[in-house]
């Protein structure tokens, strides 16, 4: 027995935070904001020596260390994301140290820009989490609030950005049927 699907509307108040131009503005700001703290935190490891440079992988190495010593001091750091920093992060981290530093220059520069910004915030809120499951906090749960809700809005989002004339010549989920 086939059953048609339920339509289910959205709400007016997360339809008009997430779908209205009205609020690009605002998204702009708060695009700016993590852009920002994404680029300047990746800039400073790509010019570091210990993350790009002749000794990459020494800081991130450290910071796996760190990590790894607080799972068993309490819930900072969870045993399986500890294995997972020992097994796998530890022995790779030069190739680490490289994803982590150029990763959030590319954040950084996507939001900044607002191209594909729902993909930007996306992997900005990956690693915010990567790095809260490591026992660190600054200002990794902020950032990670506010590029959920760029992801939440990256049809707006990127309205005063590339992301307005980008998005339609790529396509979305709901043209694809007239190119």
């Amino acid at each position: 027995m086939k059953r048609d699907a339920i339509e289910i509307t959205e709400n007016p108040v997360s339809h008009y935070l997430f779908n209205s131009t009205k609020l690009a503005l605002f998204w702009l700001i708060v695009r700016l904001y993590v852009g920002y703290a994404w680029l300047k935190a990746g800039w400073g490891k790509v010019t570091s020596d210990a993350w790009t440079g002749e000794n990459a992988g020494v800081a991130i190495e450290g910071f796996i260390k760190g990590a790894i010593a607080k799972a068993g001091e309490g819930p900072d750091v969870t045993g399986w994301y500890a294995a997972f920093l020992e097994n796998i992060v530890l022995p790779n981290a030069t190739v680490f140290s490289y994803l982590v530093a150029y990763g959030e220059v590319l954040v950084g520069l996507g939001l900044i820009v607002g191209f594909l910004t729902g993909i930007a915030a996306f992997f900005g809120s990956l690693m915010n989490v990567t790095f809260l499951f490591a026992g660190t906090l600054s200002t990794n749960p902020i950032l990670f609030i506010l590029a959920t809700w760029l992801v939440l809005a990256w049809k707006v989002a990127g309205w005063y950005g590339l992301d307005r004339w980008a998005l339609p010549r790529l396509g979305t989920p709901w043209n694809q049927s007239e190119k």
